[in-house]
């Protein structure tokens, strides 16, 4: 018996790839909006949105107009030379954020590996911290990349099994969500700093954890400990930056402001790879000609796609979008009401929901998805994360939200 189309490259992809991935067996072939297409013709609605990597949907003309206008005119020229759309990308970033300084690169990782480089350097040469003595504090169940020296300060095994030796000068404190006692994080933060700490770096939601959102109050906390300590204050908002939760920056919804931002996925456009680190001059002035560098990062390219993506986001009205329908969302996922599912937790289109493991996989029920026409993923074998694309409409999501209800149970 001949193969099917998607059987075929199934089995083409995981006779060359590399293994590590383990994907859902569909094909998809093109995408528009909030859907998705596989080879044989079925339609999907996208509740993945690669990991908030595709805030504005798919195949978004303008994005696709201003690809082709500037790709006829200058792709990449290196950071050797001064181009227009990086000048422009730059100061639209700064205005929109209100930070000083920006420093691109191209995966979300790199800008990890660019704040954790920043934060030494101000250590050592603001700070005075002695030379090579500089710690960063992180979070438990962080996730921040997938570098030798992000896996290193992981607390997930299975991401560091293997890759060893790490660097040293990281230090693992308490995140607070759920029924954790704020008071009781704080201080797991503040017994790790000493005179060579340098830098706290948390994810204000923890995305790969599976959408963890901290307590009301932890994150205002921690910012008052990092000033009273001298201590920047680093959040990496890759995931859930630039509108993902109803506000254009997570921390927004505390009221503060860190000392440093990681900026990557949605600010490409769903389009390029593109990512930034955001601080002062203070911190960022530490950086001197060939101290760091990319070859792609900062090219005319992506940086022209990543202006139009941040006016796109509020000509597109994304931001309002993903807060309103982030909480219809929710509410609907939490009037199901059935014994499979133990906590439906997040913040604008970004949610988590978290299954009793006594009753079913979550790989499972994504599965049972995929065949009504939902795309979702799941994360630690117990939680399903639902990202759709923000320019998602009601009626599209009542849509979802009939199919998943269905799912749910018919378990």
């Amino acid at each position: 018996m001949s193969l099917s189309l998607q059987d075929e490259y199934i089995k083409r992809e995981s006779l060359y790839g590399a293994q590590n991935y383990s994907p859902l067996s569909v094909v998809l072939e093109r995408g528009e909006g909030v859907y998705l297409w596989d080879v044989d013709g079925n339609k999907y609605l996208d509740m993945v949105s690669a990991y908030s990597a595709v805030s504005h949907g798919h195949s978004h003309p303008e994005l696709i107009k201003t690809i082709q206008d500037q790709a006829q005119k200058l792709a990449i020229t290196s950071r050797a030379f001064y181009t227009e759309p990086f000048a422009n990308f730059l100061q639209s970033l700064s205005k929109v954020s209100g930070f000083e300084s920006v420093l691109t690169m191209n995966t979300g990782a790199e800008a990890v590996e660019t704040a954790i480089k920043a934060a030494r350097r101000w250590g050592y040469f603001t700070k005075g911290i002695p030379e090579n003595k500089a710690e960063i504090i992180v979070a438990d169940g962080n996730f921040h990349g997938r570098t030798t020296t992000i896996v290193g300060f992981s607390s997930d095994k299975s991401y560091k099994d293997g890759f060893g030796p790490f660097s040293s000068g990281f230090v693992e404190a308490k995140y607070c969500w759920s029924e954790c006692d704020i008071n009781e994080s704080i201080a797991s933060f503040k017994k790790m700093i000493n005179k060579n700490t340098c830098a706290v770096l948390v994810e204000p939601i923890q995305g790969e954890a599976g959408i963890r959102v901290p307590q009301d109050g932890w994150l205002l906390k921690l910012r008052e400990l990092c000033t009273s300590n001298n201590v920047l204050l680093i959040l990496d908002e890759i995931q859930s930056g630039l509108g993902r939760t109803g506000k254009l920056f997570a921390y927004q919804h505390e009221n503060i402001k860190p000392d440093g931002l990681i900026l990557g996925k949605a600010l490409g456009g769903a389009m390029l790879p593109i990512s930034a680190f955001l601080s002062s001059k203070e911190v960022m002035d530490h950086f001197n000609a060939g101290s760091h560098g990319s070859t792609f990062g900062g090219n005319p390219l992506a940086t022209k796609v990543a202006s139009r993506a941040l006016e796109l986001l509020y000509e597109d009205n994304l931001i309002e979008n993903s807060h309103i329908l982030g909480d219809y969302f929710k509410s609907k996922l939490k009037s199901i009401d059935n014994k499979i599912i133990k906590d439906v937790r997040g913040k604008g289109l970004w949610i988590g929901m978290e299954l009793n493991e006594s009753e079913v996989n979550a790989k499972d029920l994504c599965l049972m998805l995929l065949n009504e026409g939902i795309l979702c993923k799941e994360t630690h074998k117990t939680v399903i994360r639902f990202a759709p694309p923000l320019m998602i409409t009601k009626d599209q999501l009542d849509s979802a939200i009939k199919k998943i209800t269905k799912v749910v149970r018919s378990i």
